[in-house]
C-alpha cells in the first residue's frame, strides 16, 4: 500500500508504483495482508462503505469487490500513477489523490461516508501517522471500523529503499490510534511463523532483493518469482493473530454511536476474538 506523503528524495511514488505494481499484487506477504485486513473488517458485519486510505494500485479494493460485491468502494490515494493503476482495476470505485499527513480537507462528497475503512502498509512510511490518522477520520461515519497492518521485526534494505520510518510494535499502534482520538479495540501480531520466515529470507537477501524488483522495469526475477511461488501456499497456513508474529495489525473504530452490524457473507454477524486458522479460509 502507498503512503500518502509529499514525495522526498526516496518516496518517489509514482515511479515507485511503476516498478512495483506488479510485485505488490503477487508478493505472498502483500496477499496475506489483505487476507487478513478484510477478514478483520468484517467481523462485525459486511461493509456497506468501504474507504482505503493509501489505495495504490487498488489490489484490495479488488479484492473486495469479490468479496463484498454490494460495497461502495473509495480510495485515498497520493501518486496519480497508482489511481491511474486502481481505476483500470477497479473501476467501479471512487478515487481521490490527497495527502493525508498534510492539512487535508476532506472531500465535501464523503464526509461522514464511510462504515469501513483501511489503511494497510501506509504508516511506516509517513513522518506524521497520527496527524494522517486523525485527517482520515473526516471520512468516517460514527462507529465506523477502521483496520491497519504495519511492519513489526526487523527493516530490510528493501524496506529502507521504499522509505519505510518506523517498523511497529502493537503497543506502539495503540498508542498511535489513542494519539489521533480513535478508540482502540484490537492489536497483535500475526503471520508466524511462515511470514516471519519470509520477512528473514527478505531481511538475508539485503540489497539484493531491491535488484529483484526493480532492476528489469518492473518484470520480478526468476529467483523473486520462484520465492514468492514457494512461500505462498505457506504463508495461506500462517496464524492470524500470535504474539510472535511479524505482521502487526489494529482495529480501530471511530468513536460515536456504532451503525448497527449487518449480515456477514457467512450469514452472521462476528464478534471480535479468534480469526481462524487459515489465510486460506
Amino acid at each position: 500500500m502507498r503512503c500518502m506523503t509529499e514525495a522526498n528524495d526516496h518516496d518517489d511514488w509514482d515511479d515507485h508504483w511503476e516498478h512495483y505494481a506488479a510485485a505488490a499484487k503477487y508478493s505472498p506477504t502483500q496477499i496475506y495482508r489483505r487476507w487478513l485486513t478484510l477478514r478483520l473488517l468484517e467481523r462485525r458485519g459486511t461493509p456497506n462503505r468501504l474507504v482505503d486510505f493509501g489505495s495504490g494500485p487498488g489490489d484490495l479494493l479488488d479484492d473486495a469487490t469479490r468479496r463484498w460485491p454490494g460495497a461502495e468502494l473509495l480510495g485515498l490515494e497520493l501518486s496519480a500513477t497508482g489511481i491511474e493503476l486502481a481505476k483500470e482495476k477497479v473501476p467501479r470505485a471512487d478515487f481521490i489523490r490527497a495527502n493525508l499527513e498534510s492539512d487535508h480537507a476532506t472531500d465535501e462528497r464523503f464526509v461522514g461516508w464511510g462504515t469501513h475503512a483501511a489503511c494497510s502498509e501506509v504508516l511506516e512510511h509517513v513522518d506524521d501517522p497520527v496527524a494522517l490518522l486523525r485527517n482520515a477520520r473526516g471520512y468516517l461515519q460514527p462507529g465506523a471500523r477502521l483496520v491497519v497492518t504495519v511492519p513489526g521485526g526487523t527493516m530490510s534494505a528493501f524496506d529502507r529503499h521504499i522509505g519505510h520510518r518506523r517498523h511497529y510494535t502493537p503497543q506502539l499502534l495503540e498508542q498511535t490510534f489513542v494519539d489521533a482520538g480513535l478508540e482502540s479495540i484490537m492489536v497483535g501480531g500475526a503471520g508466524y511463523p511462515f511470514f516471519n520466515f519470509y520477512r528473514w529470507f527478505v531481511v538475508t537477501r539485503g540489497e539484493k532483493v531491491i535488484e529483484d524488483v526493480f532492476a528489469s522495469g518492473g518484470k520480478l526475477s526468476l529467483s523473486a518469482r520462484l520465492a514468492m511461488l514457494a512461500f505462498r501456499p505457506l504463508l495461506a497456513v500462517s496464524l492470524p493473530r500470535s504474539p510472535w508474529g511479524t505482521q502487526i495489525f489494529g482495529v480501530a473504530v471511530e468513536p460515536g454511536q456504532q451503525p448497527a452490524p449487518s449480515t456477514s457473507p457467512r450469514g452472521t454477524a462476528v464478534e471480535d476474538g479468534a480469526i481462524g486458522a487459515s489465510a486460506a479460509g
